[in-house]
């Protein structure tokens, strides 16, 4: 047992008992829930690292006004034996140990709940550092379903038999390893999110950024017009729309081609070049 928490002690001898439960926890106890608001239910061993940056500005606020909601599934409680046991060591040996089948599986069971079984309704994915890169098509996606559910992986990973079993989809946010999957959870939800009707205010911030068209976004200025002998580019300040537009794409496309010669050429090959 290799577990980074030592379990949960259970209080006697008149003090107030506190025993883990397998119910989820919302954290919007608080906060209204508009009706159909898109859900994210997270199965992870730290539950309490959320909602982290998730709960901060903009989608802070939008958690508050109901907009979307955040839940845990604590993985603990359905841990097996007197500690709780959630991982064991790798069949046929090496390093570390993996979560094991069966726990995960009744975690999965209790998110599960109350959810659509169709993935496009209500995708089930898995932060892993092999799966499929995430994009800003993918997050799109996400935005679209009426929520999703992520399992937060930790030690050597999770056993292959659950995410075959409940269809999975293994998602990664770069070619690196974290010590566990929460920090890539709030990074896929926070992309996700933030494209949710109301959730930004002005949609047209979303329209404009990196990859929204599949090129980078050109470069941004605000005051003050100079600083440290840089000036704005004077076509910013023209206040003819149709030349900043133009100047826009061409920053934008000389940035792709300069940074992302991978993006850079899809972008060509849809455009027929």
């Amino acid at each position: 047992m290799t577990d980074e928490r030592p379990p949960r002690a259970v209080k006697s001898h008149a003090r107030l008992s506190i025993s883990a439960s397998r119910q989820p926890r919302s954290l919007m106890d608080d906060p209204p829930r508009v009706k159909g608001a898109w859900t994210a239910k997270i199965v992870t061993l730290f539950p309490e690292a959320f909602p982290g940056t998730l709960g901060l500005s903009l989608l802070g606020r939008a958690r508050d006004l109901g907009l979307w909601a955040l839940e845990t599934i604590d993985l603990r409680p359905f841990g097996i034996g007197r500690h709780r046991n959630v991982d064991d060591t790798p069949a046929g040996g090496g390093a570390g140990m993996v979560l094991r089948a069966d726990v995960v599986g009744a975690a999965l069971s209790q998110a599960a709940r109350g959810t659509p079984p169709d993935p496009e309704r209500w995708p089930v994915v898995y932060l892993s550092p092999r799966g499929t890169p995430l994009t800003q098509a993918m997050a799109r996606r996400y935005a679209q379903a009426e929520g999703m559910t992520l399992l937060c992986g930790r030690f050597e990973g999770v056993d292959e038999r659950v995410l075959e079993q409940f269809g999975i989809e293994e998602v990664s946010i770069g070619d690196f390893v974290l010590t566990g999957g929460e920090v890539a959870a709030q990074v896929l939800i926070d992309a996700t999110v933030r494209l949710i009707p109301g959730v930004l205010g002005n949609a047209e911030s979303a329209v404009e950024e990196s990859h929204s068209n599949g090129l980078l976004e050109h470069p941004q200025y605000t005051k003050p017009p100079e600083w440290e002998g840089r000036a704005i580019p004077e076509v910013l300040m023209s206040g003819h729309h149709g030349h900043i537009e133009a100047w826009r794409r061409e920053m934008s496309e000389k940035l792709t081609a300069e940074r992302r010669p991978d993006l850079w050429e899809k972008h060509k090959a849809g455009k027929g070049d």
